[in-house]
């Protein structure tokens, strides 16, 4: 043990890189034969390494640590015991941050079972268990089934006289309703949080700016929108001013927030100066690796729409270096900051490095959403468009016609950027001096009534060269 407490010195000291070798030599000291002792310092072994991963931004070797420990500890305590399920939710959890929902489902479901046999009905154990299912399920899209989860988790809270804690879950049940479009229950939802907020925590705590930022978000959708600044302008007052015991991860999350609602105003630059402030809160802290990509992608996005192309893709660069870094290349968050740090590198005129980022997004988008979702389709046409820049037309007319086979055969034709699409390629086609390989079907054969209707992003156009964000 004398190993683990040299790295928690390490650590402590935020040198987590001398950290790691110092757990690596303690994690092959324990026989795990030997016993529950060795079996225990080598599952601690592990978990530490795993946190000392994390704090360095690296989810998927911390993940791989926590499997590791798992392991060790469902064969030394059996995979029912209470401890195993604290462990599972703890690994659930880091599948959530690093965006592998189903993962984080299968062992949260398992949590829940072994709470369910050896905890009482309605205990703290099996609340939390549900929020954190809660968030899974939110995340996946199933709200009804996020929604369900959060009430019991509430009904649990109200047993143990949780006041503060039924507060937080009813502003998670307002994000459900907003999701909804249930807007009146929302609202409820909100108001219920907040009188509890600041009758137990004071007007001032960021636990009331919170709500703030939500009822704003939630008064632009319904079209109320001197509320909804009245509501920005409420919380950042709050996080001006922070009330002794607020974190930077607080306030860096309250910003980025209210920056998102003033991007939908339309006010970029109002929303890059919130971002930079949140970027600042957090540049210096531990652990904080891909919440900074998040940010600095979001600040790309925001200098793109202004015209700051290089600053743009400084911005992505650096939070594609970190994502990298933090072992998340695979999911469909890195695959859409590829194609968004692409468009940038077109608009400077590296078109070879754009084909390499769009070529790159493509294979991720494919494996993680599918061709026939929205971003894949954007990336396809995107490449299309690179393709013909740089001369390469049998390949931009390869994937156009792939493009228009899917929409023809899946999605159906009434989508704008078919049009689009079917006369880039005409047009390439004529200058290739070809045909199209198949005739165009009508428009009663295409459409699939049983299809659900893709809501168009606003902000996704045809440039003059057929770039889509």
């Amino acid at each position: 043990m004398s190993l683990h407490v040299v790295a928690a010195i390490y650590c402590s000291l935020a040198r987590f890189e001398e950290a790691i070798p110092v757990l690596g030599t303690a994690i092959k000291v324990p026989d795990v034969g030997k016993g529950a002792d060795h079996a225990l310092a080598a599952f601690s072994g592990y978990m530490q390494l795993g946190d000392t991963h994390s704090m360095l931004g690296q989810l998927d070797r911390s993940i791989e640590c926590y499997k590791d420990g798992l392991k060790i500890q469902m064969e030394a305590l059996g995979d029912t015991d209470p401890r195993v399920a604290e462990t599972c939710r703890y690994l659930a959890e880091a599948h959530v941050q690093a965006m592998q929902f189903d993962e984080a489902e299968n062992l949260c479901k398992k949590t829940l079972e072994i709470h369910r046999v050896h905890s009482p009905p309605a205990s703290l154990e099996e609340a939390a268990d549900r929020r954190l299912m809660a968030l899974i399920c939110e995340a996946k899209g199933d709200y009804e089934a996020a929604l369900e989860h959060l009430v019991l988790a509430s009904m649990a809270m109200i047993a143990n006289a949780q006041e503060n804690e039924v507060a937080a879950i009813d502003v998670s049940i307002g994000n459900i309703y907003l999701s909804l479009s249930r807007f009146d229950e929302a609202v409820f939802s909100y108001q219920k949080a907040l009188t509890v907020f600041k009758s137990s925590k004071g007007d001032n705590h960021p636990s009331v700016a919170s709500v703030f930022v939500r009822l704003a978000d939630l008064y632009y959708k319904t079209g109320k929108l001197r509320e909804s600044r009245s509501y920005c302008e409420n919380a950042l007052r709050i996080y001006a001013k922070p009330v002794p015991g607020t974190t930077a991860e607080e306030i860096a999350c309250g910003l980025t927030e209210i920056s998102a609602i003033y991007e939908l105003f339309n006010e970029p630059e109002e929303a890059l100066k919130l971002l930079l402030k949140a970027m600042k809160l957090l540049e210096d802290k531990p652990g904080q690796q891909s919440t900074i990509a998040g940010i600095e992608a979001r600040m790309g996005v925001m200098f793109y729409m202004v015209g700051r192309y290089e600053e743009a893709h400084s911005s992505f660069e650096n939070a594609v270096a970190k994502l990298r870094a933090g072992g998340e290349r695979k999911s469909a968050f890195f695959g859409v900051v590829l194609n968004q740090m692409g468009l940038s590198s077109v608009q400077l005129f590296k078109i070879d490095e754009a084909a390499e980022l769009f070529e790159e997004a493509r294979q991720i988008l494919e494996q993680e959403c599918g061709p026939c979702h929205q971003d894949t389709l954007g990336v396809y046409s995107n490449l299309a468009a690179t393709y013909d820049a740089l001369g390469r037309v049998e390949d931009a007319i390869e994937i156009l016609e792939y493009v228009l086979k899917l929409r023809e055969e899946k999605l159906g034709t009434a989508n704008p950027d078919f049009d689009d699409e079917k006369k880039r390629l005409a047009e390439l086609l004529k200058e290739a001096g070809k045909s199209r390989n198949k005739k165009a079907k009508s428009l009663e054969n295409l459409i699939d009534p049983t299809s659900k209707t893709t809501k168009k992003e606003t902000s996704r156009k045809w440039s003059a060269f057929g770039f889509r964000s």
